[in-house]
């Protein structure tokens, strides 16, 4: 493709920012892999390129550009120019397109991650049919395809992540279910085992998919290690279009809930099971494994237990996607498909998910290099060494890819995922995880869910008349902050700059008067913990709003607080709509 003077690999899609349109056009991709004879890229740099007279600037514009910025480049994306990265193979099986139609027409909706900004040149194909071969599908998620041997039989061993662009956003703005059905962090895991070569090529697949809690439920930000929980509604009509969703796409859903049975998480875990308990849906089964119970001491190959349950429940019987593929007739033979599908959650839908998603990834894949011939029955692959290592590589970096883009920071437990046990060294990463999360989700993660609701559509600039960038907090909570990096200024000074005349009394009530400053500071941001979280700005969050409630004495405001109106109203919306989807 050659646009503007030099060759790009693509175009990302158009947007409407505050004064005009801009091309999102791919300047670089790198080449991750082929798969089935289609090469498939990973997208590593963009342009925006105003379709406008751009002299007029001004801060909104430049803020919406840096949001889009830092959101494409912090993404991981993915596209192939022949193969449709949005679906798996057994619904690209079912599709059998002839090639007459584009790819991003049989592109799988939740998926197709691009599908906002590709709108304006969806629109202009169906006037011209030339303007197709500029829409290219791309995803969010993780690819990952690499040459294995075992048992001297070579093969290709892969993993593809797909994140739903539906409810997408961050750890703790982004939770629970929406009144279309849509859950936070959804993620489809495809693995993937295609032996032989030429004209005939076997393909094996197994899908997983996790998802947030299908409750109304949030953890609100308050500068605490553990956010403040609440559970606004089991909304069953919610989780009910939910599981219609799931069930018709994957067919029997197993649902494995891994939060803890105590404590903090107790509440999500029985609201879980009172709207499963309401649907009374068979071909949804829930079961529940308290993942910090059964494995603590880090022996995490207890989870065998967990798959010996689901296996007494029937989940062996769902299999696995198997086809033959002839490439020179372009014709492909299933032979089996995968009838049901595990969904695994914990709280975040990250870290104890990616142990058992990797155990029962392992467990199939047993299954399947058996069906294939290349091991005998009672054979293992964990025998060969080399091969263990690569799958243990990819799966412990699909699980840092997935965390990354939710939490910020690479997945807890990946020791395990990549060694298959657990180390002093894995717990030490993972504290040092655990705090850079705490940092990002309470004074870094607005922005971020800034930008993914700008890139998906979620916010449109050219219909807001004021800006939405405007810090509205009153000057006292503005200020306290830098109350007290002028105190610990004031300290170190007198701590560690010369002085001459200076008595020991003087620096002592000195340093006295500044340490009773960066207390109180520190008091009072932390009893107004609320106003001190960086909130998104562009889409007001379901379960919080901004109250400016100034006690006339202390200056103490309520700050972001519940809003029992977003909730009564949000509440009311969903069941109406889902009513309506189920008449």
């Amino acid at each position: 493709m050659d646009a503007f003077g030099s060759s790009i690999p693509g175009i990302m899609g158009i947007i409407q920012l505050r004064f005009g349109k801009y091309i999102i056009v791919i300047t670089k991709s790198d080449k991750i892999g082929i798969l089935n004879g289609h090469t498939i890229y990973k997208i590593t740099g963009f342009e925006f390129i105003p379709l406008f007279d751009a002299v007029t600037r001004d801060r909104d514009e430049v803020s919406y550009l840096a949001l889009l910025k830092r959101h494409l480049h912090s993404g991981p994306m993915y596209f192939s120019y022949t193969w449709d990265l949005t679906n798996s193979m057994q619904r690209l099986a079912k599709i059998a397109n002839d090639g007459s139609k584009p790819l991003w027409e049989q592109a799988d909706d939740r998926f197709f991650w691009n599908k906002f900004v590709q709108q304006p040149l969806i629109e202009l194909s169906s006037m011209n049919g030339s303007a197709n071969e500029f829409i290219l599908p791309v995803i969010f998620g993780y690819v990952k395809i690499e040459t294995a041997s075992l048992k001297n039989s070579s093969f290709q061993f892969g993993l593809i992540s797909r994140r739903s662009r539906y409810r997408a956003g961050t750890r703790y703005f982004s939770r629970g279910i929406d009144s279309e059905g849509n859950v936070s962090n959804f993620n489809e895991t495809e693995q993937l085992l295609i032996l032989g070569s030429g004209p005939a090529v076997q393909t094996y697949s197994f899908l997983q998919t996790r998802g947030s809690v299908p409750v109304y439920w949030a953890e609100i930000n308050n500068l605490k290690y553990k956010p403040k929980l609440k559970i606004f509604d089991t909304a069953f009509e919610m989780a009910k279009i939910h599981f219609t969703q799931q069930t018709a796409l994957y067919g029997p859903n197993y649902c494995v809930n891994l939060v803890n049975q105590k404590g903090h998480e107790l509440p999500v875990k029985s609201a879980y099971e009172q709207a499963i308990n309401l649907l009374e849906n068979p071909n949804v089964h829930y079961v529940y494994f308290d993942f910090h119970h059964e494995c603590k001491g880090m022996k995490w190959h207890r989870v065998q237990l967990l798959i010996d349950r689901l296996i007494i429940m029937g989940a062996d019987s769902m299999g696995w996607f198997q086809s033959s593929e002839d490439s020179e007739k372009r014709s492909i033979s299933v032979k089996k498909e995968q009838f049901g599908v595990v969904r695994t959650n914990c709280m975040d839908c990250l870290d104890r998910t990616n142990v058992v998603q990797s155990m029962l990834a392992g467990w199939t894949l047993r299954k399947q290099l058996t069906d294939a011939g290349v091991l005998q029955q009672g054979e293992n692959w964990e025998d060969d060494a080399a091969f263990v290592n690569l799958f243990r590589n990819i799966w412990a970096d699909n699980a840092d890819c997935i965390s990354k883009a939710y939490s910020g920071t690479g997945a807890l437990k990946t020791d395990f995922t990549r060694t298959g046990r657990r180390t002093k060294q894995g717990a030490l990463k993972d504290l040092r995880n655990s705090i850079e999360r705490y940092a990002r989700n309470n004074f870094f993660d607005g922005p971020r869910q800034d930008a993914f609701d700008l890139f998906l559509g979620n916010h449109h600039p050219q219909e807001v008349s004021e800006t939405p960038f405007v810090d509205h907090r009153p000057l006292l909570i503005q200020s306290m902050p830098y109350v007290a990096y002028g105190a610990l200024l004031m300290i170190g000074a007198a701590l560690f700059l010369p002085r001459e005349n200076d008595t020991k009394l003087s620096i002592r009530l000195f340093v006295g008067i500044w340490i009773i400053v960066l207390g109180y500071s520190i008091y009072f941001i932390s009893s107004n913990g609320l106003a001190y979280v960086n909130w998104p700005r562009l889409v007001p969050l379901d379960f919080v709003s901004e109250q400016e409630v100034i006690h006339s004495g202390t200056g103490k405001i309520t700050g972001w607080v519940m809003s029992e109106k977003a909730k009564l109203e949000n509440r009311i919306r969903g069941l109406e709509e889902g009513k309506k989807r189920t008449e």
